[in-house]
């Protein structure tokens, strides 16, 4: 099934050229089922990029998506232009009365930062509250999945002396969870951060369950089922050249390991991720589909919704 979009946002075309099937407000109407309202809050630099990689996945699942996309309100983007976010993106003040059955919050290059001297860091907490009563499952990526176990649990991040960067083998610990319905025990994940959740750092009482993790980059997923939160501080949603481009946009510098082939930069890298990010996705999406009630509710704060009155 297709993923609804705005018919001239740039993602469209990408999307259209891969053969992923889009539509517009026509086709979806004639229809008549009521698709899933996922919204995304983009907070990384290259929006634009991250829509395209995002949309891909949501629109690969058997379902009609619509996507909305937020901002933060207060906050202008130095690096998308203004007319893109006019035209594209609504700030969260304008949908926080409405209810999403998804809501994906991506990572922002403010790892170094504490989490308290992030400018939006007040709207984000309130965001993150608000998910509890307006959105049936979200999913937090990189940072923003280190500033969801803070707000939530009090958990600290720790800033790292070498950048995680490159492409990390995995182990799945839970085969039985929905959202690794299919996974291999063994699977690559793109990691490009520098900041750390420890798994010694999860507190044990708060029921948060270890997904999946590495020997060489840590934490890599982990449910947190009371919240209705999937977390990711990984990147399964890279495209192939994604870390290509990070590390010539940082002059060459740390060489992200086990991407390019021998290590040699003017070896194109080979994606060996693209199918597990499909699954993890569409995992997501089916889990979502499976207990989402066809009219949406106020959340009862645990993942679950109340019933319409």
């Amino acid at each position: 099934m297709p993923i609804k979009i705005a018919d001239d946002l740039p993602a469209r075309r990408t999307l259209e050229a891969e053969g992923v099937v889009v539509m517009g407000q026509a086709d979806a109407v004639r229809q008549d089922i009521r698709p899933l309202r996922i919204a995304l809050l983009n907070l990384m630099p290259n929006k634009i990029s991250t829509e395209t990689q995002l949309a891909r996945l949501l629109g690969a699942t058997p379902l009609q998506v619509e996507l909305t996309l937020v901002r933060i309100s207060d906050h202008v983007s130095r690096n998308t232009s203004a007319d893109h976010m006019a035209s594209f993106y609504r700030p969260w003040s304008d949908v926080r009365d409405e209810r999403f059955d998804g809501f994906i919050i991506t990572g922002a290059p403010v790892e170094h930062l504490p989490f308290e001297a992030v400018s939006y860091w007040d709207e984000l907490r309130s965001i993150f509250d608000w998910t509890q009563t307006h959105v049936h499952r979200s999913l937090s990526i990189c940072w923003a999945a280190q500033a969801a176990l803070k707000h939530f649990h009090g958990v600290e991040k720790r800033s790292l002396d070498r950048k995680a960067f490159g492409v990390f083998r995995h182990r799945s610990h839970v085969p039985s969870s929905p959202y690794l319905r299919g996974f291999s025990d063994d699977f690559c994940v793109p990691v490009s951060r520098w900041s750390e959740v420890r798994r010694d750092d999860l507190p044990a009482d708060r029921g948060l369950k270890l997904l999946a993790d590495s020997e060489e980059s840590g934490l890599c997923l982990i449910d947190d089922p009371a919240r209705g939160f999937l977390h990711m501080f990984n990147h399964l949603e890279y495209d192939t050249l994604t870390l290509a481009a990070e590390f010539a946009r940082d002059g060459a510098g740390q060489m992200p390991a086990h991407y390019f082939p021998g290590d040699d930069p003017s070896q194109a890298p080979i994606n060996s991720w693209r199918g597990h990010a499909h699954l993890l996705f569409g995992n997501w999406i089916n889990e979502i589909y499976q207990t989402a009630p066809f009219v949406l509710e106020e959340s009862d704060g645990s993942g679950g919704w109340r019933s319409a009155a």
